[in-house]
């Protein structure tokens, strides 16, 4: 059998078309007439509609269905800053599974320019162009920055994936985690490894979620991240602790979770003997976690382990969050995604994941599930998740004024939402 390099390298390259993503018209083009109604003269009356009301734009472009996947490659994936062309393949793939999961359009676009402040000022200017920004593979703490600027610069849905994708879908799990393990949130010792833009998200979205503050001890690669440490950067400062742990070692004995978002094996089973009983271990690194789940199962019983990967149980992924998400902010036309736009769709999530699973999902994935420590989160392929996500975010937006298009059916949206991605689930 080929290497995942070669079948990966082969996938990108099939056919003679290099790349996964393709433009298709909508309309017809295929006579004169149908030329004179795409574009000239015809395409000038919509260009006049819109010049006299810019919600026409929504009526006679693609824009309320599209979204511009940004990156300019300081972080990608977990290979690091290797440029914008190098991003490419990452934000196609982006754009595959918006489109796969929740029937949007994408464009991606890789940017030459690392400064946040230019970034910011290229970026804001596609606005008229689509209907939400998704950002990608963006250093930290500068990812911060952007994203920041964005939300208060546009009138649009800005959302950075890798900090808000993996907390929604993480803290979906935990909330589950800590229900099968008789666990209140309030009173877990969280820690966590890794505090770039996810681990900081995961971090205060754990807090929206009813972990307290004072019981989370994050780390970074120099340790434990400790109130008299010179030189944090001020999403660090919020996290930095009085407590007297300064090694993950230290920081581990007596945690009820660990949440990795950092290196591979940096939990020794030591650490993990030294948790409370049932610990809950979310081990993300790609694609090695911080402790391997075999290895995990056999050092610990009891434990709740879940990784990025697609190979075992309780996989963290993104692609439950961003696609579904974006879905419900833009079909109510939301200005942006809000804190509780976010916690809507964790809940969503969490709730869905109690369901019996459809036939689907047995069929995709060759096997059954059921509620309880190998079964915390949905599996992308459930195609429940755009129902359940889409409207609980959809309704979270109405409910905070932020949809400029309230809906007022929504049994009527749910089927809506079914029946467009019928055709992708045959």
């Amino acid at each position: 059998m080929n290497s995942m390099k070669e079948r990966a390298l082969e996938y990108h390259e099939l056919n003679g078309r290099p790349g996964k993503t393709e433009v298709i018209a909508t309309k017809p083009c295929f006579t004169a007439d149908d030329l004179s109604l795409a574009y000239s003269p015809g395409v000038a009356f919509p260009v006049l509609e819109i010049d006299r009301d810019e919600e026409a734009a929504f009526r006679y472009t693609g824009k309320g269905n599209l979204v511009a996947v940004v990156s300019n490659g300081t972080a990608i994936l977990g290979l690091g800053d290797r440029g914008a062309l190098a991003s490419k393949p990452v934000m196609e793939g982006k754009g595959v599974l918006f489109k796969r999961f929740a029937d949007i359009d994408v464009f991606d676009i890789e940017v030459n320019e690392k400064d946040p402040r230019k970034l910011v000022e290229i970026v804001k200017t596609l606005e008229p162009t689509f209907g939400g920004i998704n950002l990608e593979d963006i250093a930290a703490p500068e990812c911060f920055e952007i994203e920041r600027a964005l939300i208060e610069a546009c009138n649009i849905p800005i959302f950075h994936d890798d900090q808000h994708g993996t907390a929604i879908i993480c803290t979906a799990g935990v909330i589950n985690a800590a229900e099968i393990t008789k666990r209140k949130l309030g009173e877990m010792k969280v820690v966590f490894n890794g505090a770039g833009a996810a681990g900081i998200s995961c971090a205060k979205m754990f807090i929206e979620a009813g972990v307290k503050r004072s019981n989370i001890i994050m780390c970074d690669s120099k340790g434990v991240i400790s109130a008299d440490r010179k030189e944090l950067s001020e999403e660090k400062k919020l996290f930095a602790t009085d407590r007297s742990e300064r090694s993950l070692a230290e920081a581990m004995r007596g945690a009820d979770a660990f949440i990795g978002l950092s290196v591979a094996d940096v939990l020794s089973p030591d650490m993990l003997l030294s948790m409370n009983d049932s610990p809950v271990v979310f081990a993300m690194a790609n694609p090695d976690p911080e402790i391997s789940y075999p290895l995990a199962k056999k050092t610990r019983d009891g434990v709740i382990m879940g990784t990025g990967r697609s190979d075992y149980p309780n996989q963290v992924n993104n692609v439950l969050g961003f696609p579904f998400i974006f879905r419900g902010a833009m079909d109510v036309r939301s200005r942006r995604i809000s804190e509780g736009m976010k916690m809507a769709a964790a809940r969503a999530l969490a709730e869905l994941a109690k369901e019996p699973i459809p036939d689907e999902v047995r069929r995709a994935y060759g096997q059954n599930f059921e509620f309880g420590p190998e079964y915390v989160v949905p599996k992308p392929f459930d195609p429940r998740v755009i129902e359940w996500e889409a409207v609980a975010v959809a309704k979270t937006a109405c409910a905070e004024s932020l949809a400029t298009k309230p809906i007022k059916n929504w049994d009527s949206y749910a089927a809506g939402l079914r029946e467009r991605m019928r055709k992708h689930w045959i």
